[in-house]
């Protein structure tokens, strides 16, 4: 399947630019499947982009003859092990000590609609993941309403994707996040189960690996009863420079990851 996409501005993340997380949710779905998104650039924002394909089982995403982002079809994609479920009070307190919830004046990216805490309730998702007390994973509990739902009643994939990315950053963060912000490099995503509306979630994340600015985590959705209905890994990349500010120009996005993700 090809065609055209366009990012509407609620989805933003950093100013000016897709969520990768919603994003990679987007392009997910021209694919059969778990599916690996790599991002090559920024995201614009309400810019068709061209979805065409490339091998078989794998299409690219260009915006003006550039390369945005590629994807492929991963049947063993997000294949990894993670800590277990937390249980939905845990998890609650754990968010609510996130750090960048009691701090919204240190978040890069305020406006994020995975986790920025300038959205307005409704508006964005909220996942603020803090700490686990004695656990290597941070946490939070996402209760997502029916305006995230598809056709079938259910959070539509690429919502998920959203909550899947914002608990993977966030936990890989640490005191330098403000002054030098990561962001999305590539993401793979399995969703095994539906994720009902109206329900409470727990979304967790844990760091995996870091070699240089590239950082590894991992998150995972569960039902309040501890079922894990979806799993995640993401490559990071630590900013050298300064968030571009809104309304650049496709040709004008910098390439924020272009040399470390061809070597991923």
């Amino acid at each position: 399947m090809t065609g055209d996409l366009v990012i509407a501005p609620r989805f933003c993340g950093p100013p000016g630019s897709g969520h990768g997380g919603y994003v990679c949710g987007r392009i997910a779905a021209y694919l059969d499947g778990p599916a690996t998104v790599t991002l090559r650039r920024p995201v614009p924002l309400a810019v068709p982009m061209t979805v065409e394909p490339d091998q078989p089982g794998s299409v690219r995403v260009l915006a003006d003859g550039i390369l945005i982002a590629e994807a492929v079809t991963a049947p063993d994609g997000a294949a990894l092990e993670h800590p277990g479920p937390v249980p939905v009070a845990a998890a609650r307190a754990a968010g609510a000590g996130s750090r960048l919830r009691r701090h919204p004046d240190e978040h890069p990216f305020p406006g994020c609609f995975g986790c920025g805490p300038h959205r307005a309730p409704g508006d964005g998702l909220h996942v603020l993941v803090g700490p686990v007390a004695g656990q290597h994973q941070s946490a939070d509990v996402w209760q997502p309403d029916e305006t995230l739902a598809g056709p079938d009643g259910d959070v539509r994939p690429e919502f998920v994707w959203a909550a899947l990315d914002c608990a993977g950053g966030l936990a890989v963060a640490d005191a330098t996040l403000s002054e030098r912000p990561h962001v999305l490099g590539r993401f793979s995503v399995r969703q095994l189960a539906p994720v009902r509306t109206g329900e409470p979630h727990v979304v967790t994340g844990w760091r995996l690996a870091e070699d240089g600015r590239k950082l590894t985590a991992g998150s995972a959705l569960y039902t309040a009863a501890g079922r894990v209905v979806g799993i995640a890994r993401a490559t990071w990349i630590r900013l050298r420079d300064p968030v571009p500010g809104a309304g650049a120009a496709v040709k004008a996005l910098p390439p924020w990851n272009q040399s470390e993700i061809v070597c991923l």
